[in-house]
C-alpha cells in the first residue's frame, strides 16, 4: 500500500527550515538503508567540490557516507508505480555541503539497478547516477547486499557486505553528529552550464537504530580518489522512510 503522501507534509516541526512554498512534485520510500559514514581531512573533500558550494563540518571535520537501500514508490506524482522504474536498489556516495545558508547532501555517485531511472535522474536532475548490477535481500534478520557499477565510462566501484540494525528506533537529538549526518532536506546538484541546482525534499524525522555492519569489499568511493580509513565507520540502520521532493531550482 502507498504511503499518504499528502499527510507526511503535517509533521514540519523538525526542520530547520520551512517547507517550499509551491507544489511538491515527487515521492520515493527509501527501505533497508545504512549509513555508513567516515571523517576526514576537510582540505581532502573540499577540493572535490564545484565552486558555488561550501564543504559542511561538524568539529572541524568532514564526513563522506556510502549509502545502501532500496527504493519504492519513485516517481512523478501519481505515476510512481511502473514496474522496473518505480522500485530499485540504490547505493550512494555522499558528503555535506551548504549553500545560501541551506545545509544539504552532495553526491559523487548514485549506483542504480534501473536503467530508466539512471538516464531520467541524469537528464532531468543533473545527477551523477550509475548504472549497476545489484541485489538486495534480507536473509537471518540481515540485508544482504551486492552492487558492481557498470555504467560506459564511470569508474569502477564494489560493494559486497550485509548489514542489520540493533535495538529501539529513535530520533536523533539536537547537535549531535547523528543529527548532523542524516536530517537535511535539500540535495544540490550541478548542470552542464557549471550552475548550482538544488532540489528540496521532505519527510519525518529519521526513525533511526544503532547498525552492525559486515563489510567484504568496498571500493565505490575510489574513483574519486577517496581512500576510506581503516577505522571503524559510524553505521545507523533505516528500516523505512517515505519522502516527497521538488524539482530543482537555481542557487541564486
Amino acid at each position: 500500500m502507498a504511503p499518504d503522501w499528502s499527510a507526511i507534509l503535517d509533521q514540519r516541526d523538525h526542520r530547520p527550515y520551512p517547507l517550499p512554498d509551491r507544489p511538491w512534485h515527487m515521492t520515493m520510500s527509501w527501505l533497508d538503508l545504512l549509513f555508513a559514514h567516515w571523517s576526514f581531512d576537510p582540505a581532502v573533500i573540499a577540493a572535490l567540490l564545484p565552486a558555488g558550494l561550501e564543504l559542511d563540518t561538524h568539529n572541524g571535520r568532514a564526513w563522506v557516507g556510502v549509502v545502501p537501500f532500496r527504493m519504492e514508490h519513485v516517481g512523478p506524482r501519481g505515476l510512481n508505480w511502473v514496474p522496473g522504474v518505480s522500485a530499485f536498489p540504490e547505493l550512494n556516495v555522499r558528503t555535506y555541503v551548504t549553500a545560501g545558508g541551506k545545509p544539504g547532501v552532495w553526491f559523487f555517485s548514485l549506483d542504480a539497478a534501473s536503467k530508466v531511472a539512471v538516464a531520467a535522474a541524469r537528464a532531468g536532475f543533473h545527477l551523477p547516477y550509475f548504472r549497476a548490477r545489484m541485489r538486495c535481500e534480507e536473509r537471518d534478520g540481515w540485508i544482504e547486499y551486492r552492487s558492481e557499477r557498470r555504467h560506459r565510462g564511470a569508474p569502477a566501484g564494489e560493494f559486497i557486505g550485509r548489514y542489520r540494525g540493533v535495538g529501539e528506533r529513535y530520533l536523533s537529538s539536537v547537535g549531535t553528529l547523528e543529527q548532523w549526518l542524516t536530517e537535511r532536506y535539500c540535495l544540490y546538484a550541478q548542470d552542464r552550464r557549471g550552475r548550482i541546482l538544488r532540489g528540496e525534499i521532505h519527510h519525518e524525522p529519521w526513525p533511526l537504530q544503532r547498525a552492525q555492519a559486515e563489510i567484504e569489499r568496498c571500493t565505490v568511493t575510489d574513483g574519486w580518489g577517496i581512500v576510506l580509513p581503516d577505522d571503524e565507520p559510524v553505521l545507523h540502520f533505516v528500516r523505512r522512510i517515505d519522502v516527497v521532493g521538488w524539482l530543482l531550482e537555481a542557487v541564486s
